[in-house]
């Protein structure tokens, strides 16, 4: 009995052996087997999770959460599995955050997208990143190249054979050329649309097609531009016959509101109602409540212009009634706006006003949310602006690795410029060496006019002097002779300078006046008046150019006339000069004009003022002003001669 046991157990043992000599290679192959059915397992579940969220976030169901919840699922996958994010997902999540509105992280992931899916060979998918593309440019306001990744996919899918996608390439282009305005494009986008749908089979996007061709057809809202009442009705009824053979009742439906509405605008107004009505015996069982309040509607405003009020009514309260069962504010907007004008029409105020408080709200509802979304679109459009300035700045810094390889041409460039820097310079230096010399002979030839005008000074002053002389008044001609030495240093300061500050030429001035007042025993007052804005110590002006114009006055003016004078000089702060009048009562221009001639014949100009006035070109020249002399001759309440009045642009020099 022993031994039976004995041989048992050692049975056991050889046979539990030979199981752990064999187990090693059976457990090695079962390993890899295993990981690949993981593998293969993992990638499944990962487009399963891609998949879904696609299909719920194409058919629109609401809180795009959930497709977050599925990206999240399939990530985590990815990340615990150490499988690289396949483009499918890429493409996911960049809908996801155009949905979401994070175009940033959409435009990152769509590249992530077309970059994997590029370099994988995975063609489908190639081009419905670029399908993407197309409308996340076009939201971003980059037209033309929403028109480039629509023909990308366009050329992919017709290269590949992919179906499907091209009529809904052709529909993003239609999309864009409405959205800039082109309406050739929009025409011509949508009749590739349809023959592409044609080629594919596709019926719903050539029935798709034909409507938006025939809307096109319609005309503006405002005006017939574009306006062609037989083709828009051919190719609606185009659109009504695809959608019939597919038994699409809203696509159907919507048909017949157009063709309803192409037969109003042309006044038809049997056949309008016609098909707003067969359009109502489609979408009441339906329940398709937004093309009825159309239809509803449009046929309230045919009988309001048919100038049947009551049948109108009815019709339009039936309008408002299933617009408001899906809040649809641009029907009801409208529809009260008709219903008020209609009653206007009729005379009923009370109504008319009703309605067109009505008409207001929903008119500003839609309104402001036409301004929400246009205030949407700028943010979008501007986030994606500061996107790609900051992709450009990237590009930019990657780009200016190359300046090495440009480090000559521009090194040779910088010698150029420096040696035309040098060039003109050179030439700017000659000028200004020119402009100085003209400046110096400006100068000059100023000092030889003071020069001529002081010797004439002088010897008008010495008659006076020896004039008292003669009469033997030693203390008029001691008191003459001290203002005149006093005057005379004055003339020499000034004359060594082109110009002195105003206190200065009005101490001479005043000094000349006093030895006139002297010279002519009181035949004359005369006043001098500073404006408070001029400073006489910091406003400069020519030498010696006010006195022959005063002298003038005296000489020509006062002197020969029968009784007292008077002679003004009034200075004012002008924006670029100040304003000298001088003004007297004397005989006037014409008659002291005779005087000379009559004494000096037609010879006789007063040199003191023929030089000032060439100074005065000078100083124009000199400062590239544009100043002058105006003379005006002063009349009484009779129309006689009652004095002159010299205005003087005296240029301010700094």
């Amino acid at each position: 009995m022993k031994a039976i046991k004995l041989i048992i157990i050692l049975l056991a043992i050889i046979k539990v052996c030979a199981i752990g000599e064999e187990r090693p290679v059976t457990t090695s192959s079962s390993i890899r087997v295993k990981l690949s059915s993981e593998r293969q397992k993992d990638t499944v579940a990962i487009n399963n999770l891609v998949r879904k969220g696609s299909k719920y976030l194409s058919s629109m169901q609401g809180n795009p959460d959930i497709v977050k919840t599925f990206i999240d699922s399939a990530v985590l996958i990815c990340e615990k599995k150490k499988i690289d994010i396949p483009a499918r997902l890429h493409l996911l999540r960049a809908q996801y955050y155009f949905v979401t509105g994070d175009l940033r992280s959409a435009s990152e992931e769509a590249d992530k997208a077309l970059m994997k899916s590029t370099d994988s060979g995975e063609y489908d998918l190639l081009a419905r990143t670029n399908l993407f593309l197309g409308k996340y440019y076009l939201i971003t306001g980059s037209f033309a190249e929403s028109i480039d990744s629509y023909n990308n996919a366009i050329s992919i899918s017709g290269k590949e054979k992919i179906k499907g996608l091209i009529p809904l390439a052709y529909n993003g282009q239609n999309d864009v050329y409405t959205e800039i305005g082109d309406l050739k494009g929009q025409r011509q986008s949508l009749q590739l649309m349809i023959d592409a749908a044609y080629n594919e089979n596709d019926p719903v996007s050539a029935q798709r097609g034909y409507l938006r061709l025939g809307r096109s057809f319609l005309g503006d809202t405002t005006t017939s531009a574009g306006r062609n009442f037989r083709t828009a009705d051919s190719l609606i009824r185009k659109s009504m016959e695809v959608s019939a053979i597919k038994i699409d009742t809203g696509l159907f439906a919507t048909s017949l509101t157009y063709l309803g509405w192409n037969f109003y605008l042309e006044k038809m107004y049997d056949s309008s109602i016609y098909y707003f009505e067969k359009s109502l015996k489609y979408t009441l069982p339906g329940n398709l409540h937004g093309i009825s309040a159309n239809s509803y509607g449009n046929l309230g405003t045919i009988y309001s212009d048919l100038r049947k009020p009551e049948k109108a009514i009815g019709y339009y309260k039936k309008g408002i009634e299933h617009a408001k069962m899906v809040s649809d504010i641009f029907n009801l907007w409208w529809i009260y706006r008709d219903m008020s004008y209609m009653y206007l029409q009729s005379g009923d105020t009370s109504n008319a006003f009703r309605n067109y408080v009505l008409f207001k709200k929903y008119s500003d509802i839609y309104i402001s949310k036409g301004n929400i979304e246009g205030l949407a679109d700028a943010k979008i459009r501007y986030e994606a602006d500061a996107h790609n300035k900051e992709v450009e700045l990237l590009s930019l810094r990657l780009k200016n690795n190359r300046l090495l390889n440009y480090g000559f041409a521009g090194f040779i460039f910088l010698i150029s410029f420096i040696g035309f820097l040098f060039f003109r310079g050179s030439k700017l230096k000659d000028k200004r060496r020119i402009s100085e010399m003209n400046r110096k002979i400006s100068e000059i030839t100023q000092a030889n006019l003071r020069q001529q005008m002081n010797p004439h000074f002088i010897f008008n002053t010495l008659n006076s002097i020896q004039y008292y002389m003669y009469q033997h008044d030693k203390l008029a001609t001691n008191n003459y002779l001290t203002k005149f030495s006093s005057l005379m240093r004055k003339v020499l300061d000034n004359s060594q300078h082109t110009s002195v500050p105003l206190s200065d030429e009005l101490s001479a001035l005043n000094l000349y006046l006093e030895l006139e007042s002297l010279r002519f025993k009181d035949k004359f007052d005369y006043k001098i008046n500073v404006d408070e804005e001029i400073d006489p110590l910091m406003h400069k002006i020519p030498t010696m150019l006010i006195q022959p114009y005063v002298e003038n006055s005296i000489c020509h003016g006062l002197i020969p006339m029968d009784g007292k004078g008077y002679v003004n000089i009034d200075l004012k702060l002008k924006d670029e000069f100040i304003l000298c009048t001088i003004e007297d009562n004397g005989i006037g221009r014409e008659a002291a004009k005779e005087r000379s001639q009559k004494r000096e014949g037609n010879n006789h100009n007063s040199l003191g003022t023929r030089i000032t006035a060439s100074r005065l070109d000078l100083a124009n020249e000199l400062y590239g002003t544009s100043l002058r002399t105006i003379y005006t001759d002063l009349k009484n309440e009779k129309g006689e001669p009652s004095g002159t009045r010299v205005e003087i642009h005296i240029p301010i020099i700094l």
